[in-house]
């Protein structure tokens, strides 16, 4: 993809206080249609997408099978909960010209278990993993932070159904161990604590938090031996004292749900001695647009963001600093076409001007690999590449495959 033919927004001046949300705006990933409402650019909706595709990579590998599920949802469906109320005014509700009392879906516990009810009949079906990736709309008295609290934002919300307390625990587990995958594989650190079921319900949670400044729960951390967890004046782990407290952001949810709606909106199966009993379920959510803000969180520096080799908008960049002279442009459009022909998704920064802007715009934007094609070192058939992270530079000769293997010797 050519710069010049790619909406990249760079702006230089943001006065946000959270730094996801700063940078989201600066690098041009998000724009702001109204508090908490959200515009996803090209880069960043690059980002989500690769975040989504990890997460179903995941998914699928335990069996799960994906729906989607209408965010548009009858309120009936959440009287026979109660949760109607337990959300109150959270929910975004209204009546269409029907009269019909509708909701957007702030989750999808009572559609999914209506679901369940009018397909599953038998033990015989069982077990079984419904998962979709979806956006939940939430009337949040303060939105803040850009992705991190927003009034629409994207979820993967998973459920499980279960003959047995015995098959619960083990999906229970399956997803335990997705999660930490799936969070490793976006480059983002989390620490796995029992939580409280909050007005999700159920007999058991787990959460999943990443350390980050501008996050709204409270970590305590080791510095000894690197333990997070919630409460207490030691560490739990080596009895070290004192301990640091660290901001950090709730990216999964996990929960052992039971019975708890699968009784209340009948949602019942035959088992092997024909008796009809209520589906045992379990609740799996990971806020994928807020992965987005943890993983700027944890990734950047004073030049703006470093992504993570695998959920990066594109695998490296090409920048050339002559664009007026003919051979230093044509040398930095070869190396481009060569290296998607190497199989890299590459942004070609083609715009004439400063090579201070393009540098600025690069190194803000957080590609992980920049390749620098310039007057002096293409005369000789060769380029300097700039890994983001650190800032190594290393000078290579100029052709497709010869860089893609140096990239990835540097991955």
């Amino acid at each position: 993809m050519r710069f010049s033919k790619y909406l990249i927004p760079t702006l230089r001046e943001v006065k946000e206080e959270s730094i996801s949300f700063n940078l989201s705006l600066k690098a041009g990933l998000i724009s702001s249609l109204a508090s908490g409402i959200y515009t996803y650019l090209p880069l960043g909706l690059k980002v989500l997408r690769k975040i989504e595709n990890i997460i179903r990579k995941h998914m699928n590998l335990r069996g799960a099978n994906e729906i989607l599920m209408p965010a548009l949802q009858p309120l009936e469906l959440w009287s026979k909960t109660g949760r109607d109320k337990l959300l109150g005014e959270v929910m975004i509700k209204f009546e269409d010209r029907r009269g019909r009392k509708l909701c957007l879906g702030p989750t999808h516990e009572e559609v999914v278990t209506d679901l369940a009810s009018k397909y599953i009949s038998s033990y015989k079906q069982l077990p079984l993993i419904l998962y979709q990736i979806q956006s939940k709309f939430r009337d949040e008295v303060r939105p803040k932070s850009g992705l991190i609290r927003g009034c629409e934002f994207v979820m993967k919300d998973a459920y499980s159904f279960d003959s047995t307390g015995e098959g619960l625990d083990h999906n229970y587990e399956l997803i335990l161990s997705a999660y930490k995958e799936i969070f490793k594989e976006c480059g983002v650190d989390t620490a796995v604590l029992e939580a409280d079921t909050g007005f999700i319900g159920g007999s058991k949670s787990h959460e999943f938090l990443a350390p980050a400044d501008s996050g709204e729960d409270i970590l305590l951390y080791c510095g000894k031996c690197g333990s997070y967890f919630k409460d207490g004046k030691q560490c739990p782990k080596c009895s070290n004292r004192p301990v640091e407290e660290k901001k950090a952001l709730e990216l999964g949810h996990i929960f052992k749900l039971g019975v708890k709606y699968s009784g209340k909106l009948g949602a019942d199966f035959l088992d092997d001695k024909s008796r009809r009993l209520p589906l045992i379920m379990g609740c799996y959510g990971i806020g994928v647009s807020r992965i987005i803000s943890a993983v700027i969180e944890q990734n950047y520096d004073k030049d703006g963001i470093k992504w993570p080799v695998n959920i990066a908008p594109f695998d490296a960049e090409v920048i050339c600093l002559n664009t007026e002279d003919k051979d230093v442009f044509s040398f930095a459009e070869g190396i481009y076409s060569s290296l998607k022909e190497a199989g890299l998704d590459v942004l070609f920064d083609d715009r004439p001007g400063y090579s201070g802007v393009k540098f600025k715009d690069s190194y803000l934007i957080g590609i992980p690999f920049l390749i620098v094609v310039g007057k002096k070192q293409s005369k000789k058939g060769k380029v300097e590449i700039i890994r983001r992270k650190d800032n190594l530079r290393v000078i290579t000769e100029g052709e497709g495959c010869g860089i893609r293997d140096k990239i990835d010797s540097l991955c």
